[in-house]
């Protein structure tokens, strides 16, 4: 669930997705500079300008304490794993030839 319009605040860090994006998993770190979405909620992330121009939708907030507090914190200071298919490589899994 992303979240609402409420929970993003100017000059909040948060994970976001570009629209060139769409479709993977590749979030971008920025600050809010301004709220572009002017309704409280959207199924895909509220639309945001961080200060360096680039326009996103907000996937995940960060907290203010950065580094510290509960694991449930610092969980989401990461974006969510990527998943990357393993290679098999021959030698590792005993075949020989």
């Amino acid at each position: 669930m992303v979240p609402a319009r409420s929970e993003i605040k100017i000059g909040q860090r948060v994970w976001a997705i570009e629209k060139k994006n769409y479709g993977t998993e590749d979030l971008t770190e920025g600050v809010v500079q301004r709220i572009l979405t002017s309704a409280p909620v959207h199924p895909r992330g509220i639309k945001v300008m961080f200060e360096d121009g680039t326009v996103a939708r907000v996937q995940r907030l960060i907290p203010p304490s950065a580094g510290e507090g509960s694991r449930a914190e610092r969980e989401v200071l990461t974006p969510p794993e990527k998943k990357v298919e393993k290679e098999s490589n021959p030698l590792e899994d005993g075949d020989l030839r």
